[in-house]
């Protein structure tokens, strides 16, 4: 069950008192509303592993606060993402970042105390019989609840384009969290290397013969990726364990390429969650890759458009598209899509799980999940059956399996999304 909908529980607190320290107990982060206004990124995970900065929200929480986190989530995740129940249990929104005044406040909470920001639950710390209520949309009558000091800033993701926006934050608060107190590898001589911040090397991390600025924010560099002679990288820069970035990349910060990660060309401004390819020629800015994405050679994806207006975002929910506010917004793809060579993304696109996108002309800027075509052909539906048999072949490069808890994943959200396909009908 995801606990997307707090009303039932708000109506239940009472006037807090003053709370007592406590130590940290069993972590459990809960999809909140914005769950639905992140597909397709959130159509195969919970909140928390969305990736912003170097680290997934869950291992931002599990750092923060010493802990191993589970998942209160949609109900066909739940198996793969299973909760985990203690005697004593921290819940904790996980739209939420992390931060020290925020954890040092989570940290305060006593047993039946909720924190909240404008009405919306922050964290609460419940016994398991208050946590199987709280499942069970029963009243926890004794729960305390209050308003979190307008002092202690929040960041929360609500939208698709907080990722890419707030990315810059992130990757400091992150660099903080893997860097302090560690040394990093010897830098080889043959790099450039200018500026006021830090860059991080992890033990098994390559980089010959690149240009690093980091006057405007540090680069790390994971284990064992490795950064190929030419490359440039302007930081704040984030690059995963196991990645590569090609010879000759030119990456500007803040972005973040997540672990084995395949990239060359140039990017902006944008996040690629894992193994996911970027691997040739072609722009990418103010954009978010899912998983097992594949970007063709030469592929462009616009990120302005012509006459500087705002942007507007195909949103799941609402099912129509949505100002973004801003003027940057580039692409959005969703887990195992894929367009061939050449392809030319309008600005604020967004692909769903599963679509193959190919072909001349600009593709429409909502391309449903498991389309298969383009512009000149037309779209049909890409069966499941061979959807999945690529995706094994594409996990099997990377010893990764695609599991039958995988495909049944996958199934609902092929289920879920045939609404979309307006040809279907």
């Amino acid at each position: 069950m995801a606990l997307a909908d707090w009303d039932f529980f708000y109506c239940l607190f009472l006037p807090a008192q003053k709370s007592l320290a406590y130590p940290m107990t069993n972590l459990i982060l809960f999809d909140s509303d914005a769950r639905n206004h992140l597909l397709p990124l959130t159509a195969t995970r919970p909140m928390g592993e969305l990736r912003v900065g170097i680290l997934t929200v869950r291992e931002k929480w599990e750092r923060h606060l010493r802990a191993s986190a589970s998942y209160i989530t949609q109900e066909y995740l739940q198996e793969k993402y299973p909760i985990r129940i203690e005697s004593e249990n921290l819940i904790i929104n996980g739209a939420i970042l992390p931060n020290n005044a925020l954890c040092l406040r989570i940290g305060q909470l006593g047993m039946n105390e909720a924190l909240l920001r404008n009405g919306e639950l922050v964290a609460a710390r419940l016994d398991e019989a208050q946590f199987e209520a709280l499942i069970e949309d029963e009243e926890i009558r004794e729960l305390q609840g209050t308003e979190l000091d307008p002092g202690i800033q929040i960041v929360q993701i609500r939208h698709l384009w907080h990722l890419f926006q707030w990315n810059q934050q992130a990757i400091l608060d992150d660099f903080g969290l893997l860097a302090k107190d560690k040394t990093s590898q010897r830098i080889p001589a043959t790099n450039r290397i200018f500026g006021a911040h830090p860059v991080f090397m992890a033990p098994g991390a390559k980089m010959e013969c690149c240009s690093v600025n980091t006057a405007n924010g540090p680069v790390y560099i994971g284990p064992d990726a490795e950064v190929m002679e030419g490359s440039m990288l302007r930081g704040p820069v984030a690059i995963g364990e196991g990645a590569a970035v090609k010879l000759g990349a030119r990456i500007y910060g803040p972005t973040t390429i997540g672990p084995g990660c395949k990239v060359g060309g140039e990017i902006a401004r944008s996040i690629l969650f894992g193994n996911s390819n970027k691997a040739h020629d072609g722009y990418l800015g103010d954009s978010v890759l899912g998983e097992w994405c594949n970007i063709g050679a030469d592929t462009n994806s616009s990120n302005l458009k012509n006459n500087y207006s705002e942007v507007k975002l195909w949103d799941y929910e609402a099912e129509s598209f949505v100002n973004t506010g801003l003027q940057f917004c580039g692409l959005i793809m969703g887990d195992h899509a894929k367009c061939g060579i050449n392809t030319m993304f309008n600005t604020g696109t967004v692909v769903g799980v599963f679509a193959n996108v190919f072909g001349a002309g600009y593709p429409r800027n909502f391309v449903p999940d498991f389309a298969w075509g383009g512009v000149e052909s037309g779209y049909r539906t890409y069966r499941f059956t061979d959807a999945c048999e690529t995706a094994l072949r594409v996990m099997e490069r990377r010893n990764a399996p695609l599991t039958e808890l995988d495909k049944a994943i996958l199934y609902h959200v092929y289920d879920r999304t045939a609404k979309f396909r307006s040809w279907e009908k």
